[in-house]
């Protein structure tokens, strides 16, 4: 049974078989070297301490051997991507030929779309959630306005139900069986940035399909936080970043999946670059492209291998502890803190996050009432880094590879004792 006692978080600590996973992060320090209470994971996740060896080892290859590299580096750099093509796979439940490491995140979602959305004057919808990330919804709006559509009609938003927060699953669904014949695709994100809830991505795909429908996610979120089958869910295609729960650093490299289905599928336009060209006649630098099969048939350029190189470092952590034993910690310290969070007895804040465990990833979403931003610098100078969201929302993230009970402990501590001050 959990508590409100400091104890009960210090024996969970103890008891947690993923606490030496900490010492693999470098947490930052205030000015009096007090570790700052880091929940923002899910805005930009912190630093592996193995970053930087694996980061120098290249560096090292470029001053010893220049453009040699590309073939003779410890890791060559020609193939190097391809070091982190399992790993990747297995965070988001799909084939190694089903996913690739490039560009950046809307980068690859515009990508996705010139090949995805293929709109008729029958079926030119897109559906998404209402209060997508801004980026998502000028992607999208972008991309509607390229096919002479008018986004006013073109897109469908998912709005939740008058005095709800929350978008229900059978609403979902229900969409999709009256418009569905409209819909060239859907096109959401795997988990929401502002209320932090986890779509049932399964049962949307499913009804989707049966009105046959195009189906994109957005798993900016979601990957390396909840569980992901794409390949099984029959996902066509998905895009996320890397830099908030896969740690691979600000602005890292993103990541993309394209179903097996497609890999062979001539009638997809897409957006061609050398990179993506057959590999075995790609120097023979010819004018004709022929896209190499699978995922990496979408890749534009060479890749950047320092960033490659630091998401690598990262995703090794994710190797060993597998995403099974990420979730189960994740669950349960994402349930202690709302615990906490509930036992403070106020009305200035409420969770709009999912209660349901499956339907959330470790992010809470603590809304403050009247809007009222002081409450969250109040604990900033206290030692919490979180962050706001406009209008009124403090969104907070236990990651469970870095952060302990503790960490949880002394956040709630610090916010019922600021909630109590009326400041």
């Amino acid at each position: 049974m959990m508590n409100t006692s400091n104890n009960y978080a210090l024996e969970m600590d103890q008891k947690d078989p993923l606490r030496q996973y900490r010492d693999e992060f470098y947490i930052p320090l205030q000015s009096d070297n007090r570790p700052y209470l880091y929940f923002c994971g899910n805005s930009l996740g912190l630093q592996p301490k193995k970053i930087r060896a694996y980061v120098e080892q290249e560096l090292l290859d470029w001053q010893n051997l220049g453009v040699e590299g590309h073939f003779h580096a410890k890791n060559p750099w020609m193939p190097y991507h391809a070091l982190l093509t399992e790993k990747m796979a297995s965070i988001v439940g799909g084939h190694s030929k089903e996913v690739v490491v490039m560009n950046t995140l809307t980068v690859n979602l515009h990508l996705m779309m010139v090949s995805f959305y293929r709109p008729t004057s029958k079926r030119f919808k897109i559906l998404m959630e209402y209060s997508a990330f801004p980026s998502d919804q000028y992607a999208v709006q972008s991309q509607v306005k390229y096919h002479g559509y008018d986004p006013e009609e073109a897109i469908i938003e998912l709005i939740p139900r008058e005095g709800e927060t929350l978008l229900r699953t059978e609403d979902i669904l229900q969409t999709l069986e009256e418009k569905g014949d409209e819909i060239a695709l859907v096109m959401m994100g795997g988990v929401n940035y502002y209320t932090g809830q986890y779509f049932e991505l399964e049962k949307i795909t499913k009804k989707a399909k049966e009105k046959q429908c195009t189906v994109g996610f957005d798993l900016a979120h979601a990957v390396g936080n909840v569980p992901l089958k794409l390949h099984d869910w029959q996902v066509d295609f998905a895009v996320w970043c890397s830099y908030k729960y896969l740690n691979s650093g600000p602005g890292g490299i993103a990541g993309c999946f394209v179903h097996q289905r497609h890999e062979k599928r001539d009638d997809l336009p897409r957006f061609a670059g050398w990179w993506g060209h057959d590999q075995s006649s790609r120097f023979l630098m010819g004018p004709d492209f022929h896209p190499m099969s699978g995922a990496e048939g979408w890749q534009l350029s060479n890749p950047p291998i320092l960033p490659l190189a630091a998401l690598n470092a990262s995703l090794s952590l994710f190797e060993e502890v597998g995403m099974p034993a990420l979730i189960q910690k994740s669950r349960h310290l994402t349930a202690y803190m709302e615990y906490l969070l509930k036992e403070i007895d106020t009305n200035r804040i409420s969770l709009i996050t999912p209660a349901d465990p499956t339907q959330r990833g470790c992010q809470l979403s603590i809304r403050v009432k009247e809007a009222n931003k002081t409450l969250f610098q109040t604990i900033t100078q206290k030692g919490v880094i979180a962050d706001w969201r406009e209008p009124d929302v403090i969104r907070v993230a236990p990651v469970p590879l870095y952060n302990s009970y503790e960490d949880v402990y002394q956040f709630a501590q610090i916010l019922q004792e600021e909630v109590k001050s009326n400041r």
